[in-house]
C-alpha cells in the first residue's frame, strides 16, 4: 500500500508555512510566543507547543 492510501481516511488538511530562516518570527495565534515561522506569513501560525497540542485535539483516530 502506498503512503497516500493509507491516509486516505484522514480528511485533515496538515498544510504548514514555510519555516523562517531567522528574525523576526510571527506570534503564536494563540499564546504570543514566537513561531517557528517568517512574521511575513499571512495565517494561521501556531509555536510548537500549541502545534502540538492542536495535533492531539485534531488527530484521526481510527
Amino acid at each position: 500500500m502506498s503512503e497516500d492510501s493509507d491516509n486516505a481516511y484522514c480528511l485533515i488538511d496538515a498544510t504548514r508555512p514555510p519555516r523562517a530562516d531567522g528574525p523576526p518570527y510571527a506570534e503564536c495565534v494563540l499564546c504570543r510566543e514566537p513561531t517557528e515561522y517568517p512574521e511575513s506569513y499571512k495565517g494561521i501560525t501556531l509555536c510548537p507547543v500549541c502545534e502540538w497540542q492542536e495535533a492531539q485535539r485534531t488527530a484521526c483516530s481510527g
